[in-house]
């Protein structure tokens, strides 16, 4: 009787533990969002009278290194880069010193961002370890931002150096040499701290140091610098504006692309270039023009047949810009020549801000008005005027544009000659304009401009300039009739008056040219009036 109100009691007692069950799942717990933790250095962190070949930095957990070349800020630099182990999640991470050790230097090591944790990828951020080759450690600071001469965007990985500023220093330093310190605004920062300074006075130089060579490349990096020396210590906050130089004019040796044509590649400011050719000592007439969408010169000469049996033949020139000037001799052949087109600027509707503009595959060197006819919608003739941008090869025709009408421009055979003399077929476009509440008008009072000229220019988000006034002294801008947008308001101080904006140049202590921009968008909608104050203080 005992045994079966045993297994009765069991059996109920299965049964309650059976309904208390629940189904669920097995989590790993929150999510890991901490870093790393240094448990221990060997030597210790600020230690002085260093005399080791490395240090070793140990870890509470697994630790990963990430673009520890690129992260790393050692200061001052090191003509040979420290090796960091190992190069797999580890514990612990040992740098070792290729260089010796200056005597009675503090040296940092700015880890960035590269020391992980091995399983979420957490960073141990910003971690410095700092010691003194002698008998204490250099503690001032020089602080500041970074930013862009010209445009809004601002680079990261921005290099910030000192240089000794004593009897040894010159301006080539910064071609030749490693700065005395140095830090790195990184990948998220626009300002930057120099540390563990010692007191002094320097030159102050900012480099988008592209190769990490810690020297300047002008030819492919930014600079910014101090014309002043800096005197440390300081409570200055330094505003560095990066810019990128402009070179000294160089051409390229020209090729040959049709029978009637050279194309020659250049670096810095065309403007102002010659060219000038000769053939068998006898010298030939020249026109230059810019290839589109390139760093390239077009240049133009009457075609030239060689003689039957002849493969090739020579020209000889010489391309000079201010003080520069190269001799070239090109050989050339018999090749295909180009032929006359053109090609409208626009298709269907013309702007009423803008000119009717054809783009020309030949240099244009005459024209005759009388062969071109413009008639509105009711067949009206209107009159024109034309205007030739020879280095761009675009015509453009210049009317009262009036809204909502229809326009038929004719070109009959002649109204257009090539510099070969090569004139146009007959060319026909139709195009038409728009109504004026299509439109929105903005205008701007400039309040406090420190001085003239200034360059106005309307740009959108990705820097492109959508339109652009230029003032004397005149304070009340209008940028009537403008397509509706969102614009970025950019105004350049034209110190030289040569109406655009100008670069600095390192060795001759010249910054560029200020840029200001209105903090905000301007929203101009169709058939909006916008009036906006711009305070230039």
């Amino acid at each position: 009787m005992l045994k079966k109100h045993f297994t009765y009691f069991c059996l109920m007692l299965a049964l309650i533990l059976t309904g208390c069950a629940k189904r669920g799942s097995i989590t790993g717990g929150l999510k890991d969002t901490l870093g790393p933790v240094l448990k221990s250095s060997f030597p210790k962190n600020y230690s002085t009278d260093f005399k080791e070949k490395s240090f070793k930095l140990t870890f509470d957990e697994y630790v990963k290194l990430k673009n520890i070349n690129k992260q790393l800020i050692v200061s001052p630099p090191m003509k040979k880069a420290p090796e960091v182990l190992p190069t797999t999640a580890s514990r612990s991470i040992t740098v070792k010193f290729a260089d010796t050790l200056k005597p009675n230097t503090t040296y940092s090591f700015n880890f960035g961002q590269s020391i992980e944790d091995n399983n979420e990828g957490n960073p141990y951020r910003q971690f410095k370890y700092v010691f003194s080759t002698g008998t204490y450690i250099d503690s001032l600071t020089l602080s500041g931002s970074i930013k862009d001469a010209f445009d809004k965007k601002i680079d990261n990985f921005v290099s910030v150096m000192l240089y000794d500023a004593d009897e040894t220093l010159t301006d080539s330093i910064i071609y030749r040499q490693n700065p005395r310190y140095i830090t790195n605004t990184l990948d998220s920062s626009t300002t930057f701290k120099l540390e563990n300074l010692k007191a002094g006075k320097y030159l102050l130089v900012a480099v988008k140091d592209q190769n990490s060579n810690y020297r300047f490349d002008p030819k492919t990096e930014k600079i910014a610098f101090r014309k002043a020396f800096v005197t440390i210590p300081t409570d200055s906050l330094y505003q560095l504006d990066m810019f990128k130089e402009s070179p000294q004019f160089k051409s390229d040796k020209p090729s040959q692309v049709s029978g009637s044509r050279l194309v020659m590649g250049y670096e810095g400011n065309p403007s102002g270039t010659k060219v000038k050719m000769e053939k068998g000592g006898e010298n030939m007439d020249v026109i230059l023009t810019r290839l589109p969408k390139k760093d390239s010169l077009q240049i133009w000469h009457k075609p030239i047949k060689l003689a039957e049996g002849v493969k090739t033949d020579s020209l000889h020139f010489v391309v000079s810009n201010d003080k520069y000037s190269e001799k070239y001799t090109v050989k050339i052949k018999n090749q295909k020549r180009d032929t006359l087109s053109f090609t409208s600027k626009y298709s269907t509707s013309l702007p009423l801000r803008e000119k009717f503009t054809l783009a020309s595959s030949l240099p244009i060197t005459a024209f005759d008005v009388s062969k071109m006819n413009l008639i509105n919608k009711d067949s009206v003739a209107i009159a024109i005027k034309t205007e030739y941008d020879e280095m761009n090869q675009e015509v453009t025709f210049d009317f009262p544009r009036e809204p909502l009408e229809k326009y038929r421009l004719q070109l009959l055979p002649g109204a257009l000659t090539d510099y070969t003399g090569g004139v146009n077929d007959t060319l026909s476009y139709r195009f038409e304009t728009k109504n004026l509440s299509d439109y929105g008008n903005l205008r701007l009072t400039l309040e406090k401009p420190k001085s003239f000229p200034l360059i106005i220019e309307l740009t959108n988000d990705k820097g492109d300039v959508l339109a652009s006034a230029y003032s004397e002294g005149e304070t009340k801008i209008n940028f009537d009739l403008v397509e509706p947008a969102l614009f970025t308001l950019r105004i350049i101080y034209d110190t030289n008056k040569n109406k655009i904006w100008d670069a600095g140049n390192y060795l001759e202590k010249r910054q560029s040219e200020e840029v200001y921009y209105f903090p905000k968008p301007i929203d101009v909608r169709a058939n909006w009036d916008v009036e906006q104050p711009v305070n230039l203080q």
